[in-house]
C-alpha cells in the first residue's frame, strides 16, 4: 500500500484529486475490503474490479445489497455520521479501490466543484436504484428479478454492453441478491440458456434480448 497526491482520471472525465492523500490499495478475490461492524471512517472508490456489498443479520441469514463496477463509490455512510460500516465489501475479481479520508473527502466535495458534482450524480444514481430494487422486491417474480439483475450486472444499456461477460458472480450469490433459493436460480438460468438469452461456457455472457423476460406481463 503506498499513499500518494495525483489526479485521478476516469473514462467520464478528470475527477482533480490534488491535494488529496489517497491510499491505492490493490485486493486478490474472495478478500474482504471492510466488515460489517467495522469503524467507518474512510470512503472508498472502484479504479479497478468489482466489489460485492453484504449484510448479514442477527439471525446469520446474509444477503448481497449491491455488485459495484469500476468508477463506483462505496463506504460514503461516514459522510453521513454512520460510525460503524453498514455491510461487508468484498473483492470479486482483482481490484483497485482508492481510500480517502472522510476528512479529505469532505475537503474535496468543499472545494472541487467538478468533483462534488460527479459524486452528487453517484449518490442520485445509487438512491434510484435503491428504489427500483424495492419495487423489483415488492412486486416483480423471482424469473424477472433475476433477469433484471443480470442485466443491470452487465451495465445494459451502456455502450459496448450487450454482449457483456459479468464477473465471476455464483448462483448461491444471484440468489441472495434477488431473495430466492439457488434451486430456482439455477431452473431460469437453464431457461434462459435454452432461449438464447444468455451464454454460459466457462463465463456468462449476458444477451440485451434478457430485456424481454424483464418487460414481460
Amino acid at each position: 500500500m503506498r499513499k500518494t497526491k495525483r489526479a485521478l482520471l476516469t473514462e467520464a472525465g478528470a475527477i482533480d484529486w490534488t491535494g488529496a492523500t489517497i491510499e491505492r490499495v490493490a485486493y486478490e478475490p474472495e478478500t474482504i475490503v471492510f466488515a460489517q461492524g467495522d469503524p467507518a471512517t474512510s470512503v472508498m472508490y472502484i479504479e479497478r474490479g468489482t466489489v460485492r456489498l453484504s449484510v448479514v443479520s442477527h439471525s446469520g441469514k446474509e444477503a448481497v445489497i449491491a455488485v459495484l463496477d469500476p468508477g463506483d463509490f462505496f463506504g460514503e455512510g461516514c459522510l453521513a455520521g454512520q460510525a460503524q460500516r453498514m455491510a461487508t465489501a468484498s473483492a470479486m475479481a482483482p481490484c483497485t479501490i482508492i481510500v480517502m479520508a472522510k476528512a479529505d473527502m469532505v475537503r474535496q466535495l468543499h472545494t472541487h466543484s467538478t468533483f462534488a458534482d460527479r459524486f452528487m450524480t453517484h449518490m442520485l444514481v445509487r438512491n434510484i436504484r435503491i428504489e427500483e430494487d424495492l419495487v423489483d422486491q415488492l412486486f416483480n417474480s423471482s424469473e424477472k428479478r433475476l433477469a433484471r439483475t443480470l442485466l443491470l450486472l452487465a451495465r445494459y444499456g451502456e455502450a459496448g454492453a450487450s454482449h457483456r461477460t459479468l464477473p465471476k458472480v455464483s448462483q448461491e450469490t444471484l440468489a441472495e441478491m434477488i431473495g430466492t433459493t439457488r434451486s430456482r436460480v439455477n431452473f431460469f438460468m437453464n431457461k434462459f440458456r435454452k432461449l438464447g438469452l444468455i451464454e454460459y461456457n466457462g463465463e456468462l455472457k449476458i444477451h440485451n434480448s434478457l430485456l424481454s423476460v424483464v418487460m414481460r406481463d
